[in-house]
């Protein structure tokens, strides 16, 4: 449950306090606000520049392994294929219809679409502002850990080396 923030572009860091002891696995920004997701199931965030955190109800008890923000949305992702979404900076959660009940460890947002990537290899995506997810094609049976995007690319990587990435919007990876 560690938290350290920093207020001089990272030359010198300080402790937050943290509302959980549990393992924290992903953070981001939205709308002035940070939103921290981890192990139980765990969401925590901050509207005051990470000095004070709270906890949040989260829809499930499961492990959360990222969070990721679009203008208006944030989804976060996990074990058994969980995927949450609040559109109200992080504040209620709601449980979305996943495609996999794989792990999902890492979620990214580009051109408009959710990528979420997981155990054997499995991607899932949403074009809808992650209201409806699918099931995309994935070259890999491996673990993806995590994924992002830049130059009109989405690029995961996980286990074994793997580095897969599509350029059509999260439909074909290579």
């Amino acid at each position: 449950g560690n938290i350290v923030r920093s207020t001089d572009n990272g030359s010198s860091w300080d402790n937050a306090t943290s509302p959980t002891a549990n393992k924290l696995n992903e953070v981001t920004f939205a709308n002035n606000t940070f939103v921290a997701v981890g192990e139980s199931g765990y969401i925590i965030r901050s509207t005051d520049n990470g000095t004070n955190w709270n906890n949040v109800t989260s829809p499930e008890p499961w492990d959360l392994g990222g969070v990721v923000f679009n203008n208006s949305t944030l989804v976060a992702i996990g074990e058994s294929g969980y995927i949450f979404r609040s559109t109200d900076n992080g504040t209620n959660w709601d449980n979305v219809t996943s495609p996999t009940t794989n792990h999902l460890y890492g979620v990214t947002f580009g051109n408009d679409t959710f990528v979420g990537v997981g155990y054997e290899g499995n991607i899932v995506r949403s074009t809808d502002n992650g209201i409806n997810w699918d099931n995309a094609t994935s070259p890999t049976a491996n673990l993806l850990y995590k994924v992002t995007f830049g130059n009109n690319t989405f690029v995961a990587v996980g286990n074994s080396g793997n580095i897969v990435r599509s350029t059509d919007n999260g439909i074909n990876w290579d």
